[in-house]
């Protein structure tokens, strides 16, 4: 499916201004009252640590304990980010550190 160049400007523009409008929303919501809502407080507290902790039983799904190398890989690229994360507390270091480790493990020891 080809697109025509105004179908690909309409298509663009739309996103566009949704991406604004979602970005926009909060000051529009809360600008008035000066609270930011209990429940939108608790989400911005609670939702953080939840999102993270799915990311991790995702990546680690398939991992096979049975099978060489029986998550060796994975158990060290996890400790490697936890070190990192208790260290630094940076999480742009923690995840690019651990990745770069997995993928060493990998790629170079773990063939």
């Amino acid at each position: 499916m080809t697109l025509t160049f105004g179908a690909s400007a309409l298509i663009i523009l739309v996103i566009s201004a949704v991406t604004f409008g979602l970005r926009a929303a909060p000051f529009l919501l809360f600008s008035r009252s000066g609270q930011i809502p209990k429940v939108i407080v608790y989400l911005g507290n609670v939702l953080p640590p939840a999102v993270m902790g799915m990311l991790i039983v995702y990546c680690l799904k398939n991992v096979s304990m049975m099978n060489a190398p029986h998550g060796i890989p994975e158990l060290i690229a996890v400790t490697v980010v936890v070190g990192l994360h208790l260290w630094r507390k940076n999480n742009l270091l923690s995840i690019i550190g651990g990745t770069a480790v997995y993928m060493f493990l990998v790629q170079f020891i773990f063939v």
